[in-house]
């Protein structure tokens, strides 16, 4: 199945203050994240946890570190 035919289909989008954070951090605990969260959008396995209130969204945790989901919009949308 092609992805663009695949609804089911997670991509991340970070933002500007995301790929600074992962600037800051050593290289190979950077990669690690990296790994993590491509692992989870292949294979939707990982340590995910919906946060309570009153932060909102989700949270991977890669190791020592943890990726927060702030929004999940349909692609038409999330790039504007």
């Amino acid at each position: 199945m092609s992805e663009e035919n695949n609804p089911h289909r997670l991509s991340i989008i970070w933002s500007d203050e995301a790929r600074a954070d992962l600037r800051n951090i050593d290289r190979k605990t950077a990669l690690d994240i990296l790994h993590c969260a491509d692992r989870y959008l292949l294979s939707r396995s990982g340590d995910v946890k919906k946060l309570r209130p009153p932060q909102t969204g989700f949270r991977l945790r890669c190791g020592d570190y943890a990726i927060e989901v702030i929004g999940v919009r349909h692609r038409r949308e999330a790039y504007r």
